[in-house]
């Protein structure tokens, strides 16, 4: 057989001008299985900004008031850290997946993907046909009948686009404060309008234009493909031994013994092309493009099953399963990989559990030094912020010294009030008696109460002259 090897990808011309791509409509048990798993994490996409728990969006990512909220519970910014190796933990479980997996995040869960194919694409078939109906829509000149399709196609493309970009505004600003604006309605909103028509926008064009382009020139994961995969990872291959046999593919002809000709079970029908999304020939091997989306295998298997062959031709394999006939094995890469990932969630978990529901900081005012009263007392003057994470009141709030003998007076009232998932700022003297400091820096330990019960500690330095050491 006659190789050929690609030098540039599979949707530019040798013109280097877009190659657009017509899929054909894939149907199968993958396919199927793909259905499933995409209307289950589009209804979840959807909803997930409109669940409370315990009066907390389920999902909300606040960048502006840096509130955050990750399957119900809240995270300010005292929590980042949290944040960081949760998205650590999120990478390096994408990076084990890929690893023993090939690119199945990108076929099967990646939102880009999802809507793409069960979204827009079946409404382009709904509209304009499959295939062959495309390719000839697309050279028809411009009569009613393709005005039609078009208007009606590009208007639910960018009413689809209007409402993902307006789910994506609860995630940010919160489904309550975005239902607030539609009852307004958007001239009193004007601020918000604007982004939005513009987010629209984007997302009209990468799902009416762009496309398959995403994954291949734009997504960062899609070039770590080929630093993570190996030969024993999992991917969507060709079996090229069963395929080409010794004298290579063959077309398929009536009552004829493939057999004894010693030609592989390659019919080459073409039909795995057909029907990619990305426009490749998965008998070349493992490549940039492919999303791993299972198409190629429903449709090289409805074939292999009009000829009475065996599935399998194309299915999900290593390259060393092909070549050597070795079965999955977790390698040391992915034990690896496992370990790191296993000790992160350990430490995320533990984290969670030590994570108090008031954040209290305590701060001495900088450019103050500090202040001799009578009966030998130093006072220090400070600034306070409590963060109230829950979704109640902290009443009766006050604060006392737990490591010296002293006394802390709030500047304007003895006590206050933290409203729920707010935060409360002032300022405060301490005042000790220099002999009970131990030198010029002593670290005090204080104690914030609601009413008579300790709710926080937190530790903060005092200053006092350096003659009291």
């Amino acid at each position: 057989m006659e190789e050929n090897f690609r030098d540039s990808i599979g949707t530019i011309t040798e013109e280097g001008k877009r190659n657009w791509i017509f899929p054909k409509k894939p149907s199968g048990r993958y396919y199927d299985y793909r259905k499933y798993v995409s209307y289950f994490l589009l209804i979840f996409l959807i909803a997930a900004p409109f669940i409370k728990i315990q009066g907390h969006q389920f999902l909300l990512f606040n960048v502006l008031d840096r509130r955050f909220n990750i399957f119900g519970f809240p995270f300010w910014p005292q929590d980042f850290h949290l944040v960081v190796i949760s998205m650590i933990i999120g990478v390096i479980f994408i990076a084990l997946f890929t690893v023993a997996y090939g690119r199945i995040f990108c076929g099967w869960m990646c939102p880009q993907t999802i809507f793409l194919e069960m979204v827009f694409r079946r409404i382009e078939y709904w509209i304009d046909g499959d295939r062959g109906a495309q390719m000839r829509l697309k050279k028809a000149p411009w009569t009613g009948k393709k005005i039609r399709k078009r208007v009606l196609k590009w208007f639910i493309f960018f009413l689809i686009s209007f409402i993902i970009s307006n789910v994506f505004l609860a995630y940010l600003i919160g489904s309550d404060q975005l239902l607030a604006y539609i009852t307004d309605g958007p001239m009193a909103h004007m601020g918000t309008m604007i982004p939005l028509l513009i987010f629209t926008a984007v997302f009209y064009f990468i799902f009416a234009w762009f496309r398959e382009q995403v994954c291949i020139i734009a997504c960062p994961y899609g070039r770590l493909q080929g630093v993570l995969l190996d030969d024993k990872s999992i991917v969507v291959a060709y079996d090229h031994k069963r395929g080409e046999g010794e004298n290579g593919r063959k077309k398929f002809r009536k009552n004829e013994d493939r057999d004894a000709l010693r030609h592989g079970d390659c019919i080459d029908c073409f039909q795995c092309v057909h029907v990619c999304p990305t426009g490749i020939d998965i008998r070349n091997g493992t490549q940039l493009e492919c999303v791993n989306c299972t198409a190629c295998i429903d449709e090289c298997d409805h074939i292999m099953d009009s000829i009475n062959k065996p599935r399998g031709l194309i299915r999900y394999a290593s390259e060393d399963e092909i070549t050597n006939n070795n079965k999955f094995k977790f390698t040391a890469r992915m034990k690896g990989y496992t370990a790191v990932l296993v000790v992160l969630i350990g430490i995320l978990i533990g984290m969670l559990f030590m994570r108090n529901e008031v954040e209290a900081n305590v701060l001495r005012l900088p450019g103050q030094l500090y202040e001799r009263k009578d009966n030998n007392i130093i006072s220090n003057v400070y600034t306070y912020k409590l963060v109230n994470k829950t979704t109640k009141d902290i009443k009766d709030v006050s604060f006392k010294l737990l490591s010296h003998k002293g006394e802390i007076k709030m500047v304007s009232q003895d006590s206050f009030t933290v409203p729920a998932e707010n935060l409360a700022e002032g300022t405060l003297f301490i005042e000790i008696n220099a002999s009970a400091l131990t030198g010029d820096k002593d670290r005090l330990k204080i104690g914030v109460y609601s009413g008579d019960e300790l709710i926080e500690t937190t530790i903060t330095q005092f200053l006092a002259p350096r003659s009291y050491n």
